[in-house]
């Protein structure tokens, strides 16, 4: 027992530099400092996710499994940087970028100007997943997309290589994303779509996706015949370019610098007494805490839950909002008679609403929700032929007369957004409407009987005039029972609306049965 001491000492300072290493050098996420990250975030072409931390933070430690599967997940795609701001060195920068707690996490995406990219705040769940999908979302687009109309203009303007992906998917994958980014400047990406016909005969594509070099001085294109997994295209894709240094080299500007020495003394001094506060905090937690009891950490407060998708409950509210020769594109969630709502009845109505959410504010085809009491949700599934069994999704246009189906079995919100974004950009298989679904706008009710989501329905609530209230005759009664009766258990029919309260219990269930069966999401693919 003499020496026990000595080398339990010892044994503590070779653990040392691993407890210091928050994400030691075998972790997918990249670490940056003080000195590093103008180089490694600000002046990449690339997309990054930036997580400022301190090694005792407990939220930290919480978000650090999911943000290492996330940085895995991103690999060759974007960055995911790490940055200790314990660490004395790295406290100007915390500061200088407006970090108040850890984790902070922030995405930065390349700008206009080189070295100016634009910062915001990531203000999403923390899951790994949601990370992934935020940061997809914000990789910049330099891949041309191409019809058979300008195919031919596009290949012979310039005397530069250029690539072209043949591919039966509508939206640009992230990863053909990556690499148009890598080849930026020195050789063109594009993508054209299967049904371009005479572009896929020209270049004789026979399979997708299929990807062609054109080395450009006039030669002849080449077919990448590899494996479809990003270093090996760019390798194939290097022989008629060279992809860009990351990040790319720049000459070096004098700096100037007294303000920025003032600056930083600033956002140093304001960024220290933040750290102190949070970490005085937490270590004061630690002391009260008693052996048996250790504090349990505050998990990051949680997204607001999105409002539900619009319910058009009657036949008429339907006409006004989609199904006359006026009406633009709808997207149309049939829902099936069911006493209790199903997994996939509860998970596309929540995808829906969180991609509601997600554009609010931008232009986007209305949501709606489509109950069975509805005789337009039999009338649909007859005349289009599908499933009278399950929850269906549909976009429709009635001034075009055309349809869309949503085949895939995965309700997921990637998945529905993926569809949303080929019709928006026309790439999604669309079938003649049926005859008699479609009717003159002339002909319906001037005064339309609108159905509104409970938000607005609340900002228009006044309080009635009993004298002036007719009351509910008996066959109206009878018909809101009716309706009651055949609607998802916990959801009130009230005409116009579902109740917030039942529907949110909804969504919650939902999510907690629909994470565990998410799929990983795969963004490796062309």
């Amino acid at each position: 027992m003499v020496h026990s001491l000595p080398l339990a000492i010892a044994a503590a300072s070779l653990l040392l530099p691993a407890a210091n290493a928050f994400y030691d050098s075998s972790s997918p996420v990249i670490q940056a400092d003080g000195r590093s990250y103008n180089s490694i975030v600000n002046k990449s072409n690339h997309t990054s996710i930036v997580e400022f931390y301190a090694p005792w933070c407990g939220h930290c430690q919480n978000l650090k499994p999911a943000y290492e599967k996330a940085a895995k997940s991103l690999s060759g795609l974007a960055k995911v940087v790490a940055v200790n701001c314990d660490d004395e060195g790295n406290k100007q920068l915390c500061g200088s970028l407006g970090v108040q707690g850890f984790p902070t996490l922030k995405i930065v995406r390349p700008g206009k100007k080189p070295g100016k990219p634009t910062v915001e705040d990531y203000k999403g769940q923390r899951g790994a997943k949601d990370i992934v999908d935020a940061v997809i979302a914000n990789i910049p687009n330099h891949v041309k997309r191409l019809k058979d109309a300008d195919y031919a203009d596009w290949v012979a303007e310039g005397t530069g290589p250029k690539a072209i992906l043949f591919s039966n998917k509508g939206p640009v994958s992230a990863m053909l994303k990556s690499v148009a980014i890598d080849f930026l400047g020195a050789l063109e990406v594009a993508q054209i779509r299967d049904k371009e016909t005479e572009a896929v005969g020209t270049f004789e594509v026979e399979k997708y996706p299929t990807l062609v070099l054109l080395p450009g001085d006039g030669k002849d294109p080449i077919k990448y015949d590899g494996e479809l997994k990003k270093p090996a295209i760019v390798k194939f894709l290097s022989q008629a370019a060279t992809p860009n240094p990351d990040p790319p080299k720049q000459e070096k500007k004098a700096k100037s610098a007294s303000s920025d020495k003032k600056k930083a003394s600033s956002s140093s001094s304001k960024f220290a007494k933040s750290s102190a506060s949070q970490k005085s905090s937490e270590s004061a937690a630690d002391e009260t805490a008693t052996p048996e009891t250790k504090p349990t950490p505050k998990a990051a407060p949680p997204r607001p839950a999105a409002a539900p998708i619009t319910t058009l409950g009657e036949p008429l509210a339907l006409q006004q909002k989609c199904l006359n020769d006026k009406a633009g594109t709808c997207v149309l969630a049939l829902l099936p008679e069911e006493d209790t709502p199903s997994e996939s009845t509860t998970l596309v109505i929540k995808s829906l609403s969180d991609l509601q959410q997600k554009y609010e504010g931008r232009k986007l085809f209305p949501f709606y929700q489509i109950p069975h009491a509805n005789p337009q949700n039999a009338a649909l599934r007859t005349k289009l032929a599908l499933n009278s069994g399950k929850v269906e999704l549909i976009a429709i246009n009635g001034k075009r007369s055309w349809f869309r189906h949503f085949t895939a079995a995965d309700f997921h919100l990637s998945k529905i957004e993926d569809w949303v974004d080929a019709i928006r950009m026309g790439d999604s298989p669309k079938s003649k409407l049926a005859d008699g679904l479609i009717i003159d706008a002339a002909e319906l009710p001037a005064e339309q009987v609108i159905l509104e989501d409970p938000k607005q329905v609340k900002q228009k609530e006044t309080t009635p005039d009993p004298d002036n209230v007719e009351p509910e005759s008996d066959a109206v009664k009878k018909m809101k029972e009716q309706l009651k009766a055949q609607m998802p258990e916990g959801v009130q029919f009230e005409m116009e609306e579902l109740d917030d309260d039942q529907y949110e219990k909804i969504m919650k269930q939902a999510e907690t049965e629909g994470k565990e069966a998410e799929p990983a999401a795969e963004h490796d693919e062309l």
